[in-house]
């Protein structure tokens, strides 16, 4: 859209909001069946569950066709939150055995009361055998976790200075990346330069300098254009990562000063200290070199000084060019497809999003011998994931973050895990079993009764003549007490 916005907080303010409530109106329930009450729901708590309902189907909806691929995460957290969801969902239904047993208990008819205890029952049950259904990568033998994944900057270190700058790469640098990603366009008049999106209005002041231009693609432009554009103020601005606020005084006024950063700087800065990994934009036939801007590239690559094995070469066009004239650059791919088959396509590293493989994908590439890097990862319970499923590198905005992570979140052997699942289920059962017991001892001879359980009763299943006598006589008897 040519501008940063971060969807994901309103969402999360609005899924918060709806929770809340509606978790409030459930304790609010629970109270009252806990004392044996009936709650009457007032009209505009019907109104807000159904606006809340309406709301809901609307989101999921919309995100359903805007992010569809994100669904795919849910397996992926589950795979790092399943077995301690487990026991959360354990406690709460054993806690709820308190009110079940005693509506159980205070219930007359047999039938009604085994409704309850089946219902009850099959819930406990099937939540006792869940964890066999569990599968995470980090159930596992501590000796059998590999090294940690290599860090490779997405555009640099995003979340310390501009993306795609040269502070971004140097920052990078400091961090002692294994390397940096970026995205070569080539100019109008052939310099390539880093830029990921197609236009410049997100990442440069192009509308102030330029505002008849604002909407023309990036390789539209001259070099000489390019050099007079300001690539930082946006970040400060903007703040997407929040982090523009920790930045040191020298910092700030840097980031403030970043430029369009060309191909050759940033190599410069990279070639003795990391790889990197370079994806293109492909460029118009009308465009002046379109039909020269891999040999462009690859001349600008090979006299910054880098070390060809330190260039991971991801753009699927002219391959066999790009062999003969640099052998050394590590082919990389972007497309997942059988081991076999990219061996012999010469394919060393595959460049992939975490949503599109799997743990035995994962075996099935490392056994080939083929690398894989996976992107975009930057919450360490994630990178714990995918190091326990044999990841060998990530690309990342908070490399900051994750390099300071020494091990996996958790880790646990598949006999640990196995203790504490019977240990769990074994304590539940146990205080499920006592409390249906006492419970059933405490009001299962003893009839306890309410006016206004009586007068609830009442209204349903007798006539207004009967409900007036009932309460006439619940009077008198108070009177005599």
């Amino acid at each position: 859209m040519g501008y940063w916005s971060d969807w994901s907080i309103p969402i999360l303010v609005t899924a918060a909001a709806g929770f809340l409530y509606i978790t409030a109106l459930l304790i609010l329930a629970l109270c009252h069946i806990a004392v044996g009450q009936q709650m009457n729901l007032h009209w505009l708590h019907k109104i807000g569950l159904m606006a809340t309902l309406v709301v809901t189907v609307v989101t999921m909806s919309s995100i359903a066709q805007l992010w569809d691929d994100e669904w795919e995460m849910v397996v992926i957290s589950m795979q790092a939150t399943a077995p301690f969801l487990h026991i959360g969902a354990l406690a709460a239904v054993t806690a709820l055995s308190w009110l079940i047993a005693g509506q159980f208990a205070r219930t007359e008819k047999a039938t009604s009361q085994m409704l309850i205890f089946t219902a009850y029952f099959a819930v406990v049950v099937a939540l006792y055998l869940v964890p066999l259904t569990v599968s995470s990568p980090c159930i596992m033998e501590k000796k059998d976790l590999g090294p940690k994944p290599a860090i490779i900057g997405h555009r640099g270190a995003p979340m310390l200075a501009p993306e795609n700058t040269l502070m971004s790469f140097q920052k990078a640098v400091e961090q002692k990346t294994y390397g940096v990603q970026a995205d070569v366009v080539i100019s109008y008049d052939g310099v390539p330069f880093l830029m990921h999106d197609k236009m410049l209005r997100r990442t440069t002041n192009v509308e102030e300098v330029f505002p008849e231009l604002a909407n023309e693609h990036s390789y539209m432009f001259n070099w000489t254009d390019l050099e007079r554009l300001n690539a930082g103020e946006w970040f400060l601005r903007s703040d997407p990562f929040w982090t523009a606020g920790s930045l040191s005084g020298s910092d700030y006024l840097e980031a403030a000063n970043q430029s369009v950063c060309k191909l050759a700087d940033m190599l410069q800065i990279a070639k003795d200290n990391m790889s990197v990994i370079l994806n293109f934009q492909d460029l118009p036939r009308d465009h002046p070199y379109y039909s020269t801007y891999i040999n462009i590239t690859l001349q600008t690559i090979l006299e910054s000084g880098i070390q060809q094995q330190a260039v991971m070469w991801l753009p699927n066009t002219e391959r066999q060019l790009v062999r003969q004239i640099a052998p050394g650059f590590q082919q990389t791919s972007d497309l997942k497809a059988d081991a076999e088959r990219l061996r012999d396509k010469g394919i060393k590293q595959l460049n992939l999003r975490y949503t599109k493989v799997t743990s035995e994908d994962i075996r099935e590439y490392t056994a080939a011998n083929l690398s894989v890097n996976l992107y975009v990862v930057n919450e360490p319970w994630l990178f714990s994931i995918l190091w326990c499923a044999g990841v060998q590198s990530v690309t990342a905005d908070s490399s900051q973050i994750l390099s300071k992570v020494p091990f996996p979140v958790w880790l646990m052997s598949p006999d640990e895990y196995n203790l504490i699942w019977i240990t769990a289920d074994l304590i539940s059962f146990t205080i499920i079993v006592g409390v249906f017991i006492f419970q059933k001892w405490r009001l299962g001879s003893i009839r306890t009764y309410n006016p206004e359980q009586i007068m609830l009763s009442a209204a349903v299943r007798r006539s207004s003549r009967d409900v007036k006598i009932m309460k006439e006589k619940l009077i008198f008897s108070g009177m005599a007490a």
